[in-house]
């Protein structure tokens, strides 16, 4: 789909553009720190590959295409899409003309950006939104035949920034928003369940400070579904120190291919 200009103007508000461009120079940044992570993304979904033998490939949340391994597959001649909210011009530049790979920017959480907009983020700065059950957690389907579905480091990320606004723009409490969030977690899986998949997420976030003391912080809030074959490692998140003076993190990674569950 091509998105209007006021639609465009939401996502902007939302910050979904300087989101996407954070997101490079934080790669910058840790100074080759997150390669290991990124080639055992690609490794992981040459191995689903070439275990399912898919004649096309879909990817959700296919970003700067750094974990993904676009090159090989198209070597071995599988039609690709590549699914985000936005697609950033590098990549649009990159891969115009190519007939094997079709971008195409949709909202991956089914509507809830609009959902969200048009309840909360629409409301002047003297009220807020009072009721969670007036925001309708939607769907997410693909058209027609995916093929393999890749949902590629997106899961713990769905719900961040919508989730941001109604944090400032409502008045629920934390449980109201750990509900949204496994709501919209949940439909997620359930979606890539009726599909050939591979689900590649961070699932906890390990906090180590100077003093020695280590705890943790769930990004993924719903229980994972079972696996034909997994892998779990550790992403060497914030090597340089990004985010924190005084500690950094690592995140708990996960790699599945699921069960289809029809």
């Amino acid at each position: 789909m091509a998105f209007s200009e006021s639609y465009r103007r939401i996502l902007y508000k939302f910050g979904y553009y300087s989101y996407q461009e954070g997101l490079i120079y934080r790669y910058i940044k840790q100074k080759g720190g997150w390669d290991d992570h990124l080639a055992k993304c690609r490794s992981f979904i040459l191995k689903a590959v070439e275990r399912i033998k898919p004649e096309k490939v879909t990817v959700l949340g296919s970003g700067w295409l750094l974990d993904f391994p676009l090159a090989e597959l198209m070597e071995k001649g599988l039609n690709i899409t590549l699914i985000d909210l936005v697609h950033p011009p590098d990549v649009k530049k990159q891969l115009e003309g190519n007939r094997m790979v079709r971008l195409l920017e949709d909202d991956l959480t089914g509507g809830l950006i609009e959902e969200i907009w048009k309840k909360a983020g629409t409301l002047p700065f003297y009220r807020k939104l009072q009721s969670p059950e007036s925001i309708n957690i939607p769907e997410y389907f693909p058209e027609g035949d995916p093929g393999l579905m890749v949902s590629l480091n997106l899961l713990s990320q769905l719900d961040v920034l919508p989730l941001k606004i109604l944090k400032r723009k409502s008045s629920f409490s934390e449980e109201d928003i750990l509900r949204l969030r496994s709501e919209i977690q949940a439909k997620h899986i359930n979606m890539l369940k009726n599909y050939s998949s591979v689900l590649i997420t961070d699932v906890e976030e390990i906090y180590l400070e100077r003093d020695g003391i280590e705890y943790g912080e769930k990004t993924v809030v719903v229980q994972l579904p079972d696996a034909e074959y997994r892998e779990e490692w550790v992403w060497d998140f914030d090597l340089t120190h990004t985010d924190y003076y005084r500690k950094n993190s690592v995140l708990k990674v996960v790699a599945m291919i699921l069960k289809r569950s029809c």
